[in-house]
């Protein structure tokens, strides 16, 4: 979950793309908020959906392997509910990464 989540931010925070993060670990509330939002169909068969969650305000975008895919095929912009920046294709090329 760690390392999903930091390649998440990573890349938001390298692409200049504002987020806010929500630690579901030390507060309820957010906990709850994240539970409460994440829609039935995307909750696992058992038990409470697990981060990295992606929300536009409180829209659900979709889990790590959602955002992942949109990664891979060049359509984070679109995935996140947001105008990719002037000069770049559809979405936002991403080398890969290797550990």
């Amino acid at each position: 979950i760690k390392k999903q989540q930091q390649d998440v931010l990573g890349f938001l925070e390298a692409n200049k793309i504002e987020f806010e993060e929500k630690d579901i670990a030390a507060n309820e509330e957010n906990r709850k908020w994240m539970r409460e939002n994440v829609p039935e169909d995307s909750r696992p068969a058992s038990g409470n959906p697990l981060p990295p969650r992606l929300f536009n305000d409180s829209r659900y975008l979709g889990d790590y392997e959602a955002f992942f895919e949109a990664r891979e095929n060049n359509a984070v912009y679109a995935f996140l509910g947001l105008t990719a920046p002037p000069g770049s294709k559809v979405g936002v090329h991403l080398p890969h990464w290797k550990p």
